[in-house]
């Protein structure tokens, strides 16, 4: 759709890189109960705005939700965690959660797609072939950094460029709002009882999250048998790659690839998982779930590049 006006300038203002690429541009948003002749909507939307009109869009359309709306199945934990009030509860209980690879099926057949956070992507892939085979003895440590891109678009005291460009810390110590998540789909995947601990920290880079994974197994595997047990998980995965040693996120910047990567000593185990937040943590497994809805290949128009350096 190419629309004129105020809207044309709004697209070379926000995305200068697409001139030349495409004729789209920006529009105001319409009555939701005029797009009954859409095919799918993706709602991308501050947390809290997504509950209110999903509900009332037209059933023949598709939705996906970016946000944290639809995600959670227990109301009071995402009052608690979100800090505001759920008011679309019945809505929620026909959303599918949508990280593709462990919940493919369902979401071939589904209408309404929750999205999952960028931290919980990266987390859930890089523990759910280990939850699956019930191996993990003990609680499991993640230690998860993410670009300033996370944050948003709109620079805040902590997230504006001059005070994160040179400097690292740690934010929401136990009460990220994905930890609940990550406990959700864990227990869809497996028998997961362990405690976790969740810690997020701010990296100096624009995007990109890597997170170490800690944890202890019940009995001793190689390296290459740990290999071995996500390939096999992964198998019709094709956007998990396994790497050998350390990811880097300079390797899946711009792309909807998740790179794993291992380190074991005796029963000892690191999972290190590295996704771009704003592609596999949000937009583009956004797109790989639409195109399993509609029944077209998961990878198109995702076959994107990363960097290397």
């Amino acid at each position: 759709m190419s629309l004129k006006g105020e809207f044309r300038a709004s697209r070379d203002v926000v995305h200068p890189n697409l001139a030349k690429l495409t004729d789209l541009q920006f529009a105001a948003a319409p009555d939701v109960q005029t797009l009954d002749g859409l095919d799918c909507v993706f709602l991308a939307l501050p947390h809290g705005q997504a509950m209110e009109i999903a509900p009332a869009l037209p059933r023949s359309v598709k939705v996906i939700d970016l946000s944290g709306d639809f995600r959670l199945r227990d109301k009071g934990i995402f009052e608690a965690h979100y800090g505001r009030e759920h008011t679309a509860m019945a809505a929620q209980a026909a959303f599918v959660y949508g990280l593709t690879e462990t919940n493919r099926a369902a979401i071939k057949s589904a209408r309404l797609i929750a999205n999952p956070g960028c931290f919980a992507t990266a987390t859930l892939l890089g523990l759910a072939p280990l939850v699956a085979a019930n191996l993990i003895n003990g609680h499991v440590i993640v230690d998860a950094k993410t670009g300033s891109s996370g944050s948003g678009n709109k620079p805040a005291a902590n997230t504006h460029h001059p005070q994160r460009s040179n400097s690292f810390y740690a934010y929401k110590p136990f009460t990220h709002q994905h930890v609940p998540e990550i406990e959700q789909e864990l227990q869809h995947v497996g028998d997961w009882t362990s405690e976790l601990v969740f810690m997020t920290h701010s990296l100096p880079v624009s995007r990109g999250i890597f997170a170490s994974i800690y944890t202890e197994m019940k009995t001793a595997l190689t390296e290459a048998e740990v290999r071995q047990l996500f390939a096999d998980y992964y198998a019709n995965g094709f956007f998990v790659r396994l790497v050998k040693g350390s990811p880097d996120i300079n390797w899946v910047k711009t792309t909807n690839f998740c790179d794993l990567g291992f380190a074991v000593r005796g029963r000892q185990l690191v999972v290190f998982s590295a996704i771009d937040n704003l592609v596999k943590g949000a937009a583009g497994q956004a797109v790989q779930n639409m195109n399993l809805m509609f029944g077209l290949d998961e990878k198109m128009g995702l076959l994107l590049t990363g960097s290397n350096p």
